[in-house]
């Protein structure tokens, strides 16, 4: 519900709010598609960017992949002895386990995983980006010459788009090898039935929906909190833009897992 600023009427409330959306919108692409550029620069990645390039891989990913790897292992075994379970209640064993990789592997892990590193890395650093534009850091460095998105932004998206992107290829497979444990146990048995099984789930178009939805979900959780936290929203508190960030960064997500569903089903 729009509430009414005084002195104002219902259409210029209206008309500000369309503004500030479309406004918002703009902003998230146009930085995605500088962001794009300067990754292709060579020109990006000298002595100092290299050095926060690593420094920020290293804090957006090494801190959380041990502890998300163990929480991916344990859903993959709680989810998959459920599903078994309720599938030999139904008569319906020989699909329990396509049913887990479709539900566990396709779906849930990549989303899980950028929603992990957005609430982990990519919003807290869209924050700091806020409170040095608000500092003055960002005209200090123009001032010397440098691209305050270059030095400061740069960094934190390609670590955001690399945190997200390991943390589900790494999860991923522990879901695969937990799920093969709790059906099959430690024997070689069902491996052959497994990957004639795995080959059937993963057809190349379903691969591709796949990868394309990760590399999606990671451009999401990385590009939108930065924006929110380099332009900011009008008339707000870092803590509004932040929740505004969060707002559009939720809509983007549900929309690629939407058309990721609409392409593996229909």
């Amino acid at each position: 519900m729009i509430s009414r600023l005084p002195g104002l009427s219902l259409p210029e409330v209206l008309w500000r709010t369309a503004r500030r959306w479309v406004l918002a919108w703009w902003r998230i692409l146009y930085l995605g598609a500088v962001v794009l550029v300067l990754v292709l620069s060579p020109s990006s990645y000298g002595r100092g960017t290299r050095g926060a390039l690593a420094r920020h891989i290293y804090l957006d990913t090494a801190p959380v992949l041990v502890g998300f790897t163990a929480l991916a292992a344990l859903l993959s075994l709680v989810l998959t002895r459920i599903v078994v379970v309720t599938a030999l209640s139904y008569g319906l064993s020989r699909y329990a386990l396509e049913m887990v990789i479709r539900v566990l592997v396709l779906e849930l892990i990549p989303l899980t995983a950028a929603l992990f590193v957005a609430m982990r890395c990519t919003i807290p650093n869209g924050t700091q980006v806020a409170r040095l534009r608000q500092a003055g850091n960002f005209e200090a460095l123009r001032r010397h010459g440098a691209d305050p998105v270059r030095v400061e932004l740069l960094p934190r998206v390609i670590a955001g788009v690399f945190a997200c992107v390991t943390l589900a290829a790494l999860s991923c497979v522990v879901a695969l090898v937990m799920a093969y444990l709790g059906v099959f146990g430690f024997n070689l048995a069902g491996l052959p039935g497994y990957t004639r099984m795995f080959g059937q789930v993963f057809t190349p178009s379903v691969t591709l929906l796949f990868v394309l939805k990760t590399l999606f979900f990671s451009l999401a959780v990385a590009l939108i909190p930065m924006a929110a936290g380099l332009h900011g929203d009008e008339g707000r508190s870092i803590e509004g833009s932040e929740l505004g960030g969060l707002a559009r960064m939720f809509a983007v997500l549900l929309l690629i897992e939407v058309g990721s569903l609409m392409g593996n089903y229909y």
